[in-house]
C-alpha cells in the first residue's frame, strides 16, 4: 500500500461524507412531501400522474396492503420485461437483428432486473437490442430502485410513528422516488458521463481492422443513460459485458470516481434521513459510523491483499513496481481504484465491476464475497441496505436487552417476540438459500460442476459467489463460471426472487408491528442507540451473524485457496 493510494480512498470517503447530509435532507423532504425545488417545478406532473393511474396519494396503507401493492407491481414488471425480451426480434431499434434470448435466460433477466440484481449470464452487447436495453432493462433499473427506496422509507415510518397501522402509500412513494430523486440524478450523471467519453447513440456496430489483418466489431449504443441509473440506483448491470471495465462505459479515472460516488450517494443519504425522520440525528450518525467502519475494514483489506501481488509468482518478481496484482485490472485505474471499486460495489449491492473479481488474490476476492454475505448492509443498495441494517439493529437491541436483563427497546418502542421472530426469519432465509443451492451445484457434476473453468477451492468460490450475488441481489460475478445454462439461469433466478421478496415481507411485518406500538419513556436502563457503544455492538452483531453462518464454507474456498497458492498450487 502507498500513501497516494490511501489518500485516494480517504478523498473518496470524504466526498461521500460531504454529500450525506444534503442528500439525506432532500430525501426526507421528498418522501414527507415537504417543499423542495423539484416539487415546485414538477408538482403538477406528479398530481397528473396520480389522476391518470387512479391513485389517491392521501390514502395510506397498512403493511399488508403495502406489500400487496409492491408484489403486484413487481409481478407485472417481470412479465413485461420477459415479454420484451421474447419479442425482441420483432421490435424496433435492433440494428444488429438480435433474436430473442432463450426462455431460461429471459426468465433470469426479467427476475434479475426487477429485483434490482442485474445479474447477466450473457454478453449484453451481443444479446440485447437497443430497445430491450432502453425500454426493458433501463426502465426496470428505475423501477426496482424506486421500490427499494420506498420500502426503506416505509420501515423508517414504522419506527417513527406510533399507535397507527399506516406506513404510507406505496404508489406515492414509488412516483416521488422516481420523479424527484432517480430521474434528475440520472439525467445529470448521464450528461457528465457523455462529457467523459461514454457513448450514447443508436448507431449500428462499427467494424474495425486490427493490426494483424483481422476484423473487430466495435459495439455502440445508448450506454450513458443506462450507466447513470445503474449507478444511482445501485443496479449494476452493464451495457457492455465488461461492465465498468469497458472503455466506452468507464473511460477515465474521473468517470470511475463519479460512478463510485453515485453508488453510495443515496444509501449514505438515507442514514441522515433515518435520523431526521425518527428525530434522533445521533442515531443516524451512529448507523453511518457502523457502515463506515465495515467499509474501511473491507477496503483496506482488499487494497493490502492486491498490493502485495499474486503469491504464485517467484519471490524474485517484484510486483510492487506496478502496484501489485494487476491481473484482471485496467491499468488506467490501477490496484487501489480496482480494490476500492470492488469493495464499494459489493458493499452497496450494485454489481458493477471495473475489474474481474475472479483475478483478485484469494484474500482480495474474499472481501467482495464477505461483503455480500454480510447482507450488503454496508450502505447497501438503495433502500435495501437501510432496511437490512434496521433488521440488524432490531437484533442488536434485542441482544443488548438480554445482556442487561430487561425488555429491549428501540427508540421508544418495545422489541417483542414477534419482531425478533421476523428479524430472525430475515436473517436465516439469506444463508439458507445460498448454501442449499451451492451444495446442490457442487454435488451435481452434470449441470453444476460442468460450467466451471477452475477446480478445487477456486471453483467452489466461483459457485458460492454466484449464489451469494444472486440471493444478495448484487449481480456481480466472480467469473470463471458459465452461468448461462438452464440450471444456473433457473437456480439463480429462484435465488434472486427469494433474496428480494421473501426477505421484504418480514421487513414490512416488523415495520407494521412497530408502527402500532405506544412509545415508552426512556429510563436509566434504556440502551441508547446514538453512542459509540451501540455502533460497536451493531458492527459486532453484523460480523458474528455473517461469520458464524458462512465461515465454514469460506474456509474451504478463498481461505483454503490462499494457503494453497502460498504453497505454489494453482487451479
Amino acid at each position: 500500500m502507498t500513501a497516494n493510494g490511501i489518500l485516494q480512498i480517504l478523498i473518496f470517503f470524504g466526498l461521500v461524507l460531504l454529500l450525506t447530509k444534503p442528500m439525506g435532507v432532500f430525501l426526507k423532504n421528498v418522501y414527507d412531501d415537504e417543499p423542495h425545488l423539484l416539487n415546485r417545478l414538477f408538482g403538477r406532473v406528479e398530481r397528473l400522474t396520480y389522476k391518470l393511474v387512479g391513485v389517491d396519494p392521501t390514502a395510506e396503507m397498512n403493511w399488508k396492503r403495502y406489500s400487496f401493492a409492491m408484489l403486484s407491481f413487481s409481478l407485472v414488471s417481470s412479465l413485461v420485461l420477459y415479454g420484451v425480451q421474447r419479442l425482441q426480434g420483432y421490435l424496433p431499434f435492433n440494428p444488429q437483428e438480435f433474436a430473442a434470448p432463450t426462455v431460461d435466460s429471459s426468465f433470469n433477466t426479467a427476475v434479475s432486473f426487477v429485483t434490482n440484481t442485474n445479474w447477466q449470464g450473457y454478453s449484453g452487447e451481443a444479446t440485447m437490442s437497443y430497445f430491450t436495453q432502453m425500454a426493458g432493462l433501463t426502465v426496470q433499473n428505475f423501477a426496482s430502485a424506486a421500490v427499494g427506496m420506498a420500502l426503506a422509507i416505509a420501515f423508517i415510518r414504522g419506527i417513527a410513528r406510533h399507535e397507527t397501522t399506516n406506513l404510507g402509500n406505496f404508489w406515492t412513494d414509488l412516483v416521488r422516488g422516481t420523479m424527484y430523486v432517480l430521474l434528475p440524478l440520472s439525467l445529470v450523471a448521464a450528461i457528465f458521463f457523455v462529457s467523459q467519453g461514454v457513448v450514447q447513440n443508436f448507431k449500428a456496430y462499427d467494424v474495425a481492422a486490427t493490426i494483424d489483418g483481422a476484423t473487430q466489431s466495435i459495439a455502440q449504443g445508448p450506454a450513458a443513460s443506462q450507466l447513470a441509473i445503474k449507478m444511482v440506483g445501485t443496479n449494476g448491470g452493464g451495457f457492455f459485458n465488461a461492465n465498468s471495465a469497458h472503455p466506452f462505459e468507464n473511460p477515465t479515472p474521473l468517470s470511475n470516481l463519479m460512478q463510485m460516488l453515485l453508488i453510495f450517494l443515496i444509501p449514505a443519504g438515507l442514514t441522515y434521513t433515518l435520523g431526521r425522520m425518527v428525530r434522533s440525528q445521533g442515531h443516524g450518525w451512529a448507523v453511518f459510523a457502523a457502515m463506515a467502519i465495515l467499509f474501511f475494514a473491507g477496503t483496506f483489506t482488499a487494497y493490502w491483499a492486491e498490493s502485495r501481488g499474486n503469491p504464485i509468482y517467484p519471490t524474485n518478481v517484484d510486483q510492487t513496481v506496478v502496484g501489485g496484482n494487476l491481473e484482471g485490472k485496467e491499468t488506467r485505474f490501477g490496484v487501489v481504484n480496482s480494490a476500492l471499486f470492488a469493495t464499494v460495489t459489493t458493499d452497496a449491492s450494485c454489481g458493477a465491476v471495473n475489474a474481474m473479481h475472479d483475478s483478485f488474490t484469494p484474500l482480495g476476492g474474499l472481501v467482495p464475497l464477505v461483503n455480500i454475505q454480510l447482507g450488503e448492509v454496508i450502505f447497501g443498495g438503495v433502500g435495501a441496505g437501510m432496511y437490512g441494517i434496521l433488521v440488524m439493529i432490531v437484533l442488536t437491541v434485542f441482544i443488548a436487552g438480554l445482556m442487561v436483563g430487561r425488555t429491549p427497546e428501540y427508540l421508544g418502542k418495545k422489541i417483542e417476540a414477534y419482531d425478533v421472530q421476523m428479524a430472525m426469519l430475515y436473517a436465516l432465509i439469506f444463508p439458507a438459500i445460498i448454501l442449499i443451492l451451492t451444495a446442490i451445484s457442487v454435488l451435481a457434476p452434470d449441470f453444476g460442476l460442468s460450467s466451471l473453468n477452475n477446480q478445487g477451492a477456486h471453483g467452489l468460490s466461483e459457485i458460492l459467489y454466484a449464489f451469494s450475488s444472486g440471493t444478495g441481489n448484487n449481480g456481480s460475478a466472480f467469473a470463471g463460471l458459465n452461468a448461462n445454462t438452464i440450471w444456473y439461469n433457473t437456480a439463480i433466478g429462484i435465488a434472486m426472487l427469494t433474496g428480494r421478496f421473501m426477505m421484504i415481507i418480514p421487513v414490512l411485518a416488523i415495520a407494521g408491528n412497530l408502527a402500532r406500538k405506544k412509545r415508552v419513556p426512556a429510563t436509566l436502563g434504556t440502551f441508547p442507540v446514538n453512542t459509540g457503544l451501540f455502533t460497536i455492538l451493531l458492527v459486532g452483531i453484523i460480523l458474528i451473524v455473517g461469520a458464524l453462518t458462512f465461515f465454514p464454507v469460506i474456509s474451504l474456498s478463498p481461505i483454503l485457496e490462499h494457503f494453497q497458492m502460498s504453497a505454489g498450487q494453482t487451479f
